[in-house]
């Protein structure tokens, strides 16, 4: 059985990624998650935190579909070495998703302590 903190996680990711379009979505999924829990400031964070890991997983994927399309790996010119452009675009990718996770859960966090004050305030 799915516990209640685990359940509003995944409404939250599910808020982060149906909003993905709009700025600092992961604060408004963070929020959402924190809130539905009714949670204190520790808890709103992890929660908000749990809520932005689980949110990376099809932002991550969508993200690796877009660069193979775009096919950043397969590009060389004449005289040009494709193994090393494909590392290099390789290390690209990663340190992009190093960010792109730091950035989603980060905010999440973020949002779940204002996700958590929303509701000692309401």
């Amino acid at each position: 059985m799915v516990s209640d903190s685990t359940l509003h996680a995944l409404i939250g990711a599910v808020v982060t990624v149906v909003f993905s379009f709009i700025p600092f979505s992961p604060v408004l999924g963070g929020g959402v998650a924190a809130y539905l829990n009714d949670a204190d400031t520790s808890d709103g964070v992890r929660i908000g935190a749990v809520s932005g890991l689980i949110a990376t997983v099809p932002l991550l994927l969508f993200g690796l579909l877009a660069f193979a399309i775009f096919g950043l790996f397969t590009i060389s010119g004449p005289g040009m070495n494709g193994m090393a452009l494909g590392l290099g675009g390789l290390f690209v990718l990663l340190l992009v998703a190093v960010v792109a996770v730091a950035y989603t859960v980060g905010l999440s966090a973020l949002g779940g302590y204002l996700g958590s004050y929303f509701v000692g305030e309401v």
